[in-house]
């Protein structure tokens, strides 16, 4: 029976294995899909359709809640503006502001 310390280099010696065999598999791998984009010319804005650097396109979140008496909305989003919170703590329901 192996002593611990044999297990325990033994699992050293393992993990290193593992670790140096991912690192060329990943390294062949990205090595096949250069030479694909190179062949098809393609580039990563292809891949991922869009362009460096482009940001999501956001729209605006329309208003769920409004304030009936000042005209101020709320998306739902984020924190509760201060018309809101303080009608809700004087005993208004969230449904009587939905829009």
């Amino acid at each position: 029976m192996a002593s611990l310390q044999e297990l325990m280099a033994q699992r050293a010696a393992l993990d290193q294995q593992i670790e140096e065999t991912k690192n060329r598999d990943r390294s062949a791998a990205v090595a096949k899909v250069r030479s694909l984009m190179a062949e098809y010319g393609l580039s990563v804005s292809d891949l991922t359709g869009r362009t460096k650097g482009a940001a999501k396109p956001t729209g605006k979140v329309p208003a769920k809640y409004r304030n009936a008496a000042t005209g101020e909305t709320w998306s739902g989003r984020g924190l509760q503006p201060k018309w809101l919170k303080a009608a809700l703590a004087s005993g208004a329901k969230l449904q009587d502001f939905a829009v």
